[in-house]
């Protein structure tokens, strides 16, 4: 399933880009999208049966305060406050429709490589909580042919992250 969480995460940029062609929308693995530091949009995918449900989260008019995070809505930046929630979905259904042909058509590794290209740089700065251990910190090198997220630690070696929680650091 991760390739279709990685592909929602493309489609959202790629409607939030398609609506305001001039803000830097960034993806964060494994399922956020992200203003600078702030996040505007979340993603969650479930199994049921064989059937999949995505949850997307767009913070349009205003967005939540969090104690342990940064957030943003579209109204926050310049030409967002005139987006409305129709006029995100009706840009959102043609991106989820074009990616889910791209998936079929070329597979994971052309939802990878688009996923890439929208996240924030190599060797951004990373805290990732995978559970009970204590949070590794180490820098963005990538996705694996997976799409597990692949963390750089200081000691030099890699660590593949399949499932956890990454903030990114300054």
């Amino acid at each position: 399933m991760t390739g279709l969480g990685l592909l929602v995460g493309v489609a959202v940029q790629s409607a939030l880009a398609a609506l305001m062609p001039g803000a830097a929308f960034r993806l964060k693995w494994p399922n956020d999208v992200m203003v600078g530091s702030a996040k505007l949009a979340g993603m969650l995918l479930e199994r049921e049966g064989d059937c999949v449900i995505a949850g997307i989260g767009i913070n349009v008019a205003a967005a939540p305060v969090l104690p342990d995070r940064e957030t943003i809505a579209l109204a926050d930046l310049m030409g967002g406050e005139t987006i409305h929630a129709g006029a995100m979905l009706d840009a959102l259904v043609p991106a989820v429709d074009h990616w889910l042909d791209c998936w079929r058509g070329e597979g994971n590794a052309a939802i990878i490589a688009a996923w890439q290209v929208r996240a924030h740089p190599l060797g951004t700065k990373l805290r990732v909580s995978t559970g009970a251990d204590r949070p590794q910190h180490g820098r963005f090198l990538g996705l694996g042919g997976d799409g597990a997220l692949i963390l750089g630690l200081e000691d030099g070696t890699q660590q593949m992250i399949h499932s956890g929680d990454v903030g990114m650091l300054p």
